[in-house]
Parts: structure tokens; C-alpha cells; sequence
């Protein structure tokens, strides 16, 4: 294909969106309407699994160590289990520091002669945290076993949430896998819909195909300016989609920051703008031109 004859297919498909009207506004609006019900789910997803990742990796395990343990043996202990390949990092928090801790949490006026170090009853800690928040119950009881080498038993208690933790990740589990369910689905079904509006543009203009037919034009000829048309109408439809979703993501956010739970809860808009945009956009393309090609092909026989 010459520059020129691609200059021609360009020229002729933007022609035929202002040509065919009210059918092209139709299949503007069927992919902003499809692509934003997408946009939207897509967006409820993305923020559901960003707060099932915060959960997963808030996560920890608190080791507790007995009274008895000196230093010496607390900074072994550090590194047997800091040196443990699935732990991320690990944090010595004292009794003193656990107190203080406790003091912010419930008020001072409770704990009313306990914070004098002789009379603190907490016991010193680290807080472990893992690469993969899945094996903390596995991490949990390595390092329960560090006892086993010791005569007397330095570690009093590992804690970790057993049972509310596996609990956690199957509901984390089930919420993205019902939203990519809910995402793809709709994008299906984008697609279908989408599809057949830019379809029925065609047979509106079976008439025109066949003209061109009688006059000697190829069938590569005749699919060019519609494969350009579906992508202009993608397009098109696609920006205004994004527009729609990040204006009202965008207000959504700020109204939210009046709230600190909810202004955490949210991904700032900055954060995925730019792929999500992406994606619809080439998405509304390439449905665009999907529509264009399945429907000249399968449906007018050309």
C-alpha cells in the first residue's frame, strides 16, 4: 500500500464518521457507555485488591521472649530469625518501648505504676514481618522451633493472628478473584456490544460496499476505511470515557479527604492515570476496529 492510497483510507474513514451521523454518535455512545460500566469496575477492583495488599502485608508475627533472656541471647535470637530467607525485616521492640506503646493505646491513667521499670510486667518482642504474607504461619513456626536448641526455652510466645490470618487471605483470595471475574466478563461483553452497534453502521451501508464491488475495488480496498472508521470511533469514544472516569475518580478522591480512613483507602489518582488511561484507550481501538473487521467480513461477506 502506497502513502497516498493510506492518506486516502484515512481521509474517507474520518469522512464517513460525520457522513453516517447519528449512527456514528451511536456507536460513540454504546463504547463510552460499555467502556465506562469496564472503567468503573476495573477502577472498584484495583482499589480492593490495593486494600487487600495493605491487609496482607500488615500482617506480622510478634515473638515474645521470656524474662530470663539476656542480651547476648536476644541478639542471637535476632539473627537466627532475621537470617530466615522468607522474613523481610525484623524489629526489637522493648519493654519499655511495648509499654509506651500500650500507654498511647489506652491512656496513662491505666496503667498508673506499671511503667516504673521494676514493676513493667510486659516481656521484650520483635515484630517480624515476611516477604510473602502467605507464609507467616510457617514462618511462625520456625521460629517457634528456635527453642528446641536452647535448654531453657528463651521465646515465650510467637502470636500471629493464627486462624483470623487464614481467614484474611481466603477473603482477600475470593475478592480478587470475583472482581478480575467481573472485569473480564464485562470487557467480553464490551466487545459483543460494541461490536454489534458498528454493525449494524455497516449494513446501513451495504448498498455503498456493493457499488464499489461492481466498480473493480478490492476487498482490502473496500475494510481500509472502515478498519480506520471503528478506530476513530474507538478512539474517540475511548477519550471521552476516560474523561468521564477520571473526573469523577478525581472529585471522589477529594471529597474523600475529609475522611483519613477513606483518603487511605483510595489509590491517588496520580498512581494509575496514566496506565489505566492507557488501557481503555487502546482497548476502545482495538474493539473499534474488531467491530469493523468481524463485521465486514463474517456479516456483509465482503
Amino acid at each position: 500500500m502506497s502513502f497516498r492510497t493510506f492518506l486516502r483510507h484515512l481521509r474517507e474513514g474520518a469522512k464517513s464518521i460525520f457522513r453516517n451521523g447519528w449512527m456514528s454518535v451511536a456507536s460513540v455512545t454504546s463504547i463510552v457507555v460499555s467502556l465506562f460500566i469496564l472503567g468503573v469496575f476495573m477502577l472498584l477492583v484495583m482499589n480492593v485488591n490495593a486494600l487487600a495488599d495493605k491487609a496482607d502485608s500488615n500482617v506480622q508475627i510478634n515473638t515474645y521472649l521470656n524474662l530470663n533472656v539476656d542480651e547476648a541471647l536476644r541478639e542471637k535470637i535476632r539473627s537466627e530469625i532475621e537470617t530466615m530467607p522468607e522474613v523481610s525485616s525484623i524489629k526489637y521492640v522493648s519493654k519499655e518501648d511495648g509499654m509506651k506503646e500500650l500507654e498511647e493505646s489506652l491512656g496513662s491513667e491505666w496503667l498508673e505504676g506499671f511503667s516504673e521499670e521494676d514493676q513493667n510486667p510486659l516481656p521484650d518482642a520483635f515484630e517480624v514481618s515476611v516477604i510473602e504474607p502467605t507464609t507467616v504461619g510457617f514462618v511462625a513456626d520456625k521460629i517457634s522451633a528456635l527453642n528446641e536448641k536452647y535448654a531453657e526455652e528463651p521465646i515465650m510466645r510467637v502470636k500471629y493472628g493464627e486462624g483470623t490470618v487464614e481467614t484474611l487471605f481466603k477473603i482477600t483470595r475470593t475478592v480478587r478473584n470475583i472482581g478480575f471475574i467481573f472485569v473480564a466478563g464485562l470487557g467480553l461483553m464490551s466487545m459483543f456490544l460494541i461490536s454489534n452497534t458498528i454493525r449494524v453502521t455497516i449494513l446501513a451501508r451495504r448498498r455503498e460496499i456493493g457499488i464499489m464491488k461492481l466498480v473493480g475495488a478490492t476487498n482490502s480496498f473496500i475494510r481500509w476505511p472502515f478498519f480506520v472508521e471503528g478506530a476513530l470511533i474507538g478512539l474517540v469514544g475511548s477519550i471521552v470515557t476516560v474523561t468521564l472516569l477520571f473526573v469523577g475518580y478525581g472529585r471522589l478522591y477529594a471529597a474523600a479527604q475529609t475522611d483519613m480512613t477513606l483518603a487511605k483507602s483510595l489509590i491517588p489518582l496520580g498512581d494509575l492515570w496514566l496506565w489505566l488511561g492507557g488501557i481503555i484507550i487502546v482497548l476502545g481501538v482495538a474493539i473499534g476496529v474488531w467491530g469493523s473487521t468481524m463485521s465486514i467480513r463474517k456479516f456483509l461477506k465482503v
